[in-house]
C-alpha cells in the first residue's frame, strides 16, 4: 500500500471533477478523500496498491471530460489509514 497527495491545477472546480475522482477511487479501490481548494485547485489523497493510485494519477492528467488540467503535482506521503473515498469541504 502506498499514499500519494496530488494537486491539479487547470479548469477543474465546476467540472464534476470531485464526483468522478470519487467513483473512479471505488472502481479501484483507493482510500483518501477529495477537496477543491480556494486557488482553484483540486486537492487528492490516495491511498491503496500501487498499480491503482498510477492508474488514478494518469486519469487526474486529463481528469473529466469538460477538464482541463494543466499540471498535476504529486507528493509521496506516509499512510493516513483513510477508510473509503470521500469528498471533503473546500479549503
Amino acid at each position: 500500500m502506498i499514499a500519494r497527495l496530488l494537486r491539479i491545477y487547470g479548469k477543474v472546480q465546476g467540472v464534476y471533477f470531485r464526483d468522478s475522482a470519487v467513483m473512479l477511487s471505488g472502481e479501484l479501490g483507493l482510500n483518501g478523500w477529495v477537496r477543491n481548494r480556494c486557488d482553484g485547485t483540486v486537492e487528492v489523497l490516495l491511498e491503496g496498491e500501487p498499480a491503482a493510485v498510477d492508474a488514478f494519477i494518469l486519469w487526474a492528467q486529463r481528469g473529466p471530460t469538460a477538464a482541463r488540467v494543466d499540471k498535476v503535482c504529486v507528493i509521496e506521503l506516509g499512510l493516513q489509514a483513510c477508510k473509503g473515498f470521500i469528498p471533503r469541504p473546500t479549503l
